[in-house]
């Protein structure tokens, strides 16, 4: 990947927080026009993951979303996660999804990075050039991504990794995959987590057939079996046991807040599209509009409230996770619970004010609704946080 204009570029004399931000949303939404929405149907249409809208965001400088300004980077938190993928989102779910768990990954990098990691990782991630993301599901502990079954087992100071990781989004496609595991040598620790980089092209990296979904196809969600991969003591993140510290320090606050912003950019681009539906919408024996009905005004009011209740509760819980408050992980939960419960309340309705013309093939609501359905079932799923949310208020343990 090249870059025509990195951060500096970008942001220019731009100072504080708010400043940035209102330039990151102007950057993603230039983005957005001239290159992500252009390819959003051809993206779902034809299950390809969106090489040219990555390649985009690369272009503007913003794959170092989460990389320190030291090396490069635009050293954002959680809002700025928010403020972009929203954009997006509105426009390309599948876009958001990738751009979204490259930007994860790349946090999880951050958090311990040590100077080979950032030479061989961040700074190429922060100059366009290195595209990162997370591997952490696997078919035997389904929603419970924090409990991993890929082996790690360390040999003559370097590691080999056996296993098979599912949902992998960006797979064989990323240049770099942050991949969970458990020790399994003798002597280790029961439960001994721990996470590893996988570069691509590692040998005994293989990829199990193409992803064909209901919603979100374009994010190249794979199956990647690892096969006795050698890893080197430099490509472990942190220190051996670290994986749990990694998954509610970092992978759920920064995950559940960027799934939260995907499924916000749903809702949001459905509510725009029924609302310019029913302005343009007439009937011919009597030229009344679809919105001067009252059942129809009705309707787009409570949409609208609903998209914006859970706008304000997203912002706030990533604000609060930047803050790093004891409030901010209830909030995230929060914030992820409401996105998905929003998302699909809000295309199914829109559907429904649209009219039949909204069931035409793969129409731009028929194709948002299939995306949204994919905020309940992605770990964590709803009913998980919802537990988790409860357990936290009622101050017990998570697990």
């Amino acid at each position: 990947m090249s870059v025509q204009a990195g951060p500096t570029d970008m942001l220019g004399e731009a100072k504080g927080p708010s400043l940035t931000l209102r330039y990151l949303r102007e950057r993603a939404e230039s983005v957005v026009i001239s290159r992500i929405a252009r390819n959003a149907e051809e993206v779902d249409a034809q299950y390809s993951w969106p090489a040219d809208s990555l390649h985009a965001l690369a272009e503007a400088g913003m794959l170092g979303l989460h990389v320190p300004a030291r090396f490069g980077g635009l050293e954002q938190g959680m809002e700025g996660l928010v403020t972009i993928i929203e954009t997006i989102a509105t426009a390309c779910s599948s876009t958001a999804l990738c751009y979204a768990m490259h930007c994860v990954a790349t946090a999880v990098i951050a958090a311990k990075a040590t100077v080979p990691q950032i030479e061989r990782y961040l700074k190429p991630i922060a100059a366009g050039k290195h595209i990162t993301t997370l591997a952490l599901s696997e078919g035997g502990t389904g929603a419970h991504f924090y409990l991993p079954q890929a082996q790690l087992v360390q040999k003559d100071g370097s590691f080999r990794l056996d296993g098979t990781k599912h949902f992998v989004t960006n797979g064989g496609y990323a240049d770099s995959y942050v991949v969970s595991t458990v020790a399994a040598e003798p002597g280790a620790e029961p439960g001994e987590f721990s996470c590893v980089l996988v570069d691509t092209k590692a040998p005994g990296v293989e990829w199990i057939s193409d992803w064909h979904g209901f919603g979100m196809r374009g994010n190249a969600s794979r199956t990647m079996q690892l096969k006795q991969v050698h890893i080197a003591q430099e490509n472990l993140l942190g220190e051996r046991g670290d994986q749990v510290w990694y998954v509610f320090e970092v992978v759920a606050p920064y995950f559940l807040t960027a799934m939260a912003a995907t499924y916000l950019g749903i809702a949001t681009a459905a509510l725009n599209c029924v609302v310019e539906h029913v302005k343009s919408r007439k009937y011919t024996h009597s030229g009344e509009s679809l919105a001067e009905l009252s059942n129809v005004q009705q309707g787009i009011a409570r949409l609208w409230c609903e998209v914006e209740r859970t706008r304000l509760l997203i912002y706030d819980a990533a604000r609060l996770g930047d803050l790093g408050s004891p409030d901010a992980l209830p909030s995230i939960f929060a914030a992820k619970i409401a996105a998905a419960e929003t998302a699909t309340l809000v295309t199914n309705e829109a559907m429904t004010l649209a009219g039949g013309i909204a069931y035409r093939d793969n129409s731009r609501l028929a194709r948002l609704l299939r995306d949204a359905r994919a905020a309940h079932v992605m770990s964590p799923t709803t009913e998980l946080l919802k537990q988790w949310l409860g357990r936290a208020l009622l101050d017990l343990p998570l697990f």
